[in-house]
């Protein structure tokens, strides 16, 4: 068996790699056909995926390959190895899955941009580093994946490059991932430290084990768990981080519905599944953690109940749910966070893709006070996005009901009644803003111009199969996976990678009470929508002048941007400043005035070469030729000049001797 799976392990991420590369490199020549290289090469690693899947359910016993050695220093190894386990094996449907129907979406919704072929390269780029993250054997290998991913959303998300709106949001989504994944590898850097390997069968054996005979060391363990946790945060977009993601709608819809959605902010969720023994080991970052998602899925949720944007409302409501999804890690309901990670994958994806259906159909208006009455005209995309609603609504029996009540459930259980109260207000203001929207779009007289009502169209068949594969997925696939509740299909399949302590789970009193609570948050959150939309539609603009204050906190997004935008992002100014006029006034200074000193003190060189110590040998050459040219004189070659000169030389001599006997 584990044979029959070694040639397909690393085909997985090979097939998007080769179509990102054709599509990269000779996309030019076939234009408008890019799609027949895009779509194929996700196709091949989806039905790849499934085959491994298949021979996974048999026996769920973990699969690893080393392809090669990839760093190799002192002692210290890492290898490029897959790990298929049935938690990777969840993430490659997801990812493969999710990310076949948004190609097979975008020919439809992507047709007339002249960056056809450098879409599809993106996208597949996007997958192949998504697939190299998800299979990861070690933390190093995770971190390129992690950090391939990021760099994609920043060729998709800016996109449109020419629109300065994309541009920036492009680099805002850069930067601020950035900045937890400093955080990521600091934490990469102390494993290290710690055990000497980034694998992740020996971290995650060695760690807890550590705490245990060493407890005075256990903040060293929480610290690497906060350090990792940070990375999630910039990723998954949780507070303080989360300002990137809303931002991140100005790319093509379809990017929105396959990274923003479905699969890379859901990275930060699948690695703290991944390292779940760490995390267990380090209560007080499982509390940090619990606490963050909670607040994030409220306030994100409030956020998004005034929205106007159709694609803002959803941005929010991903932030929110994604708390959702941390707030379940952090009470220690790994398996139910995995579940409202594949549910969510189904209805948020749907939406959104719903979403780029209503502003495909009616020319780009994205506006939902300037939308309305299109149910009629386009019937696939409101019968899928109402079934999409439903599910994140939390209406029985869609997919979001029994992820999102299993949440609830086990937070509750687990001891959480504070959290739990503020998961449930963020499960009543979900329904609200997601019918808001429902109401808004597809409801009443259309407000579109006149030239737009005329060019109203149901989306061309590409775009609706991916609307009805889904909504089928939001309809059937949470009853498939959860039920019963906390021991489905999906469960039993999760415990082989997720080892938590067995526990006998029993469909009670008690599970129908959560059960109706979860259906009458739905339902309230459902009325308040009708009530304000439906039945009395001038209520919204009433309740905001009467409640000025709230409602302008709400709308400018509690003016979280304009916050970072005077502090953080002021003093980053002020120091960049400071750092120029450093350089300029001090280092340029200290620079020039070092240069013209070395000026001077050349010059002082050369007068003291060319005067002192040229002159003196010049002034000893020419005296040595003045003394050699005189002496040279007196050799005559004359025997007569000679003894005239010995003789005079004589009588001189005789001359001083009879001065000095006087």
């Amino acid at each position: 068996m584990v044979d029959s799976l070694l040639p397909v392990m690393w085909l997985i991420p090979l097939f998007p790699a080769l179509g990102a590369f054709l599509n990269g490199f000779f996309g030019h020549l076939i234009r408008k056909k890019a799609h027949w290289v895009a779509i194929p090469a996700v196709l091949l690693s989806f039905l790849f995926s499934l085959a491994v899947f298949a021979t996974l359910l048999k026996a769920h016993h973990p699969h690893q390959v080393t392809l090669y050695r990839w760093i190799a220093s002192d002692g210290f190894l890492v290898s490029v190895g897959f790990l298929f386990d049935t938690l990777s094996a969840t993430m490659l449907l997801v990812v493969t899955g999710v990310g076949l129907l948004v190609h097979i979406y975008s020919i439809g919704y992507m047709h007339e941009d002249a960056g056809y072929a450098r879409y599809f390269s993106y996208l597949n780029l996007f997958i192949f580093f998504m697939l190299m993250l998800v299979l990861a054997d070690n933390y190093l290998l995770m971190f390129l994946g992690w950090e391939g991913v990021g760099l994609c959303s920043y060729l998709l998300i800016g996109f449109w490059f020419h629109k300065k709106s994309a541009s920036d949001a492009a680099k805002k989504a850069f930067i601020v991932n950035r900045i937890g994944d400093a955080g990521f590898i600091l934490g990469i850097l102390l494993i290290i430290f710690m055990v000497g390997t980034t694998s992740y069968a020996v971290v995650l054996d060695a760690l807890p084990h550590h705490v245990q005979r060493h407890p005075m060391e256990s903040g060293i363990v929480t610290a690497i768990a906060f350090l990792l946790f940070m990375g999630a945060v910039g990723k998954s977009a949780q507070i303080p981080l989360y300002v990137w993601l809303p931002d991140a709608m100005e790319g093509p819809t379809p990017v929105s519905a396959l990274i923003h959605a479905a699969t890379m902010v859901t990275a930060g969720i699948y690695m703290v599944c991944r390292s779940h023994p760490l995390y267990l080991s380090a209560p007080l970052a499982m509390q940090t953690i619990a606490v963050t998602g909670a607040a994030t899925a409220l306030f994100a949720g409030t956020i998004a109940t005034v929205q106007n944007d159709i694609k803002k409302v959803l941005a929010y409501s991903t932030v929110s749910q994604l708390g959702f999804m941390f707030l379940a890690l952090g009470v220690g309901a790994f398996v139910a966070g995995m579940f409202h990670l594949v549910t969510h994958a189904f209805f948020k994806g749907l939406l959104f893709l719903g979403a780029g259906s209503v502003i495909h159909a009616s020319s780009n208006e994205q506006d939902m006070q300037k939308l309305g009455g299109l149910r009629k005209k386009l019937p696939v995309t409101f019968a899928t996005m109402l079934l999409g609603g439903l599910a994140i609504a939390g209406v029985p029996p869609f997919a979001g009901f029994w992820s999102k009540d299993e949440i609830l459930t086990q937070t509750l259980q687990k001891g959480h009644p504070f959290l739990f109260g503020i998961a449930s207000l963020a499960a009543v203001l979900t329904a609200f803003y997601i019918f808001r929207l429902l109401y808004l779009t597809f409801f009443g007289e259309t407000r579109l111009s006149t030239e737009a009502v005329h060019h109203l169209h149901e989306s061309p068949p590409t775009m609706t199969f991916a609307l009805l594969t889904l909504a089928f997925l939001s309809l059937v696939g949470g009853f498939l996976l959860g039920f019963p509740p906390e021991n489905g299909a999906f469960h039993h399949f999760l415990s082989a990678s997720i080892q938590m302590p067995h526990t006998e789970h029993h469909f009670t009193s008690f599970n129908l009470m959560l059960m109706a609570g979860s259906v009458a948050m739905a339902g309230t959150g459902w009325f308040l929508a009708h009530l304000f939309y439906r039945l009395r539609p001038e209520l919204p603009a009433r309740l905001a002048k009467k409640r000025y204050v709230l409602y302008w906190l709400l709308f400018n997004k509690y003016w979280v941007d304009e916050l970072y935008d005077k502090t953080v992002l002021a003093l980053s100014r002020s120091l960049s400043k400071l750092s120029f006029a450093c350089d300029r006034y001090l280092i340029d200074g200290v620079v020039n005035g070092a240069g013209r000193l070395a000026v001077t003190l050349s010059g002082i060189k050369l007068f003291f070469d060319q005067r002192v110590i040229d002159g003196t040998a010049n002034g000893l050459a020419a005296a040595t030729q003045f003394l050699s040219g005189s002496f040279r004189k007196i050799q005559t070659g004359g025997v007569q000049n000679y003894i005239l000169t010995m003789t005079g030389g004589a009588v001189f001599l005789v001359g001083v001797l009879v001065f000095l006997l006087k």
